[in-house]
């Protein structure tokens, strides 16, 4: 086990990865493609510059969570510097000491740009720098994948960051921790938007046209269903607060298989197993102040005692 003494941290950011999944996760989903002519014809436009604003990245908040591992060695950030949107970033980003990457666009969007270069660099890093321990990564896209499980096999500790439902599950399983950046110190997450209410068009305007009426269905002969072809009921999706609390059910089982059935196991050796299986779980980023006020939560499930400065949980009997 490293001595904390002696973590030594590198930290690498595919910015315009962060930037658009924020983008998205403030003003609702694919919000940036449907924005992105709008933002590069004037990025000064008033409505464009607010909606920017809304979206902007804590860039503090990141590598302040990165330096609570251990001494930052090196951070770079990936990105096309001369694009307005990142640019906006750039003296935040000298004043942490990050390195800036650029980035020159080949195609009209960069395709694979940051992936590549930042993944070559990565690895180039793991073997000139030998006395290197963690690795952050600060993206979101499952191409990622191989670099996370490469920097383990080399024996680095991987910590991912990416934003809430736009991080490949895939991603965050292949590292030893991830963390949501919505949950971050300093980080404030986005309230719910209400659906916007239909457009209307002004009197004057030549779009105003009634909707066409629906043209009814064409009648068809009524079949008779198969057995084979009876329909089924579709399960709707599990929330995150139901995964979690699957989580949390497998892992005080699995705590119990190795244990007896009827001991308490410390709360804390139960979150870590809880993180091993699923990196990406935490309980700030479902909206809990600690791990005990997620497990009091549960309490259907799970049985919590505090005594002192212990804290003992195990699943309760059904």
């Amino acid at each position: 086990m490293v001595d904390a003494q002696d973590v030594r941290v590198a930290v690498y950011l595919d910015f315009d990865n962060i930037v658009i999944s924020w983008y998205d996760r403030v003003h609702g989903r694919n919000a940036y493609s449907k924005d992105r002519q709008r933002i590069a014809d004037d990025p000064h436009d008033p409505e464009v510059s607010e909606r920017l604003k809304d979206a902007m990245i804590e860039v503090g908040a990141i590598i302040d969570y990165a330096a609570s591992f251990g001494t930052l060695v090196l951070t770079r950030a990936y990105a096309d510097w001369s694009s307005p949107v990142n640019a906006e970033y750039r003296s935040q980003l000298v004043a942490r000491a990050v390195d800036l990457v650029q980035l020159f666009p080949a195609a009209a969007y960069a395709k694979n740009g940051a992936d590549i270069r930042l993944a070559v660099d990565a690895v180039e890093d793991m073997f000139r720098l030998s006395d290197l321990t963690h690795v952050v990564l600060v993206a979101g896209d499952s191409d990622y994948v191989p670099l996370a499980q490469r920097c383990k096999r080399l024996g680095r500790y991987v910590i991912g960051v990416g934003v809430a439902g736009s991080t490949a599950k895939s991603l965050a399983a292949a590292c030893d921790e991830f963390e949501s950046y919505d949950s971050l110190a300093g980080v404030t997450r986005p309230e719910p938007k209400k659906s916007a209410p239909a457009v209307t068009a002004s009197a004057g305007d030549d779009a105003a046209e009634p909707p066409a009426k629906a043209k009814p269905a064409p009648k068809t002969r009524a079949r008779k269903p198969s057995k084979a072809a009876e329909p089924v009921e579709a399960e709707s999706p599990l929330t995150e607060q139901d995964e979690a609390t699957a989580l949390l059910q497998r892992a005080l089982r699995l705590g119990h298989d190795k244990a007896d059935a009827d001991d308490w196991l410390h709360s804390s050796a139960v979150k870590t197993h809880m993180r091993r299986m699923d990196p990406s779980f935490s309980e700030k980023a479902l909206g809990y102040r600690s791990f005990s006020d997620f497990l009091k939560s549960r309490d259907q499930i799970a049985e919590l005692e505090e005594t002192g400065h212990e804290r003992l949980v195990r699943l309760r009997e059904s």
